[in-house]
């Protein structure tokens, strides 16, 4: 495995650990918000808002952590750093800010934009 490609796995590898601690956090963090013990219906509308947030900070923190897991697997497998749309070169800067992508910057214009589906969280 080429240094370079050694350091994206440190990175990426971190990024899983910080995510997991992370992920748990807020498990925690939802357990202790029970909207039954606040009897006051204000308070009963903040916990609930708090309770969404959390909740959609999981969700995001769960989809990030599947995409670095599924990089983590392109790693092992040899194609980390090929788009997973066009098989074509994922570039460096790209990589190095964001080492989880499974885009190019091309495709990853066309996922958002709806122009292709996005491989990775349909599966």
């Amino acid at each position: 495995m080429p240094s370079q490609f050694r350091r994206y796995e440190e990175r990426l590898r971190h990024q899983q650990q910080q995510l997991e601690r992370s992920l748990l956090t807020a498990v925690e963090q939802g357990r202790q918000t029970v909207a039954e013990d606040t009897p006051d219906v204000a308070d009963q509308a903040v916990l609930s808002y708090q309770k969404e947030m959390i909740f959609s900070q999981g969700t995001e923190g769960h989809n990030q952590l599947s995409l670095v897991r599924l990089a983590l697997e392109r790693l092992g497998e040899g194609s980390f750093g090929e788009c997973l749309h066009c098989g074509q070169a994922i570039g460096e800067k790209r990589l190095e800010a964001l080492p989880w992508t499974p885009y190019c910057i091309e495709c990853q214009e066309k996922v958002e934009s709806g122009e292709i589906d996005d491989m990775v969280r349909a599966a």
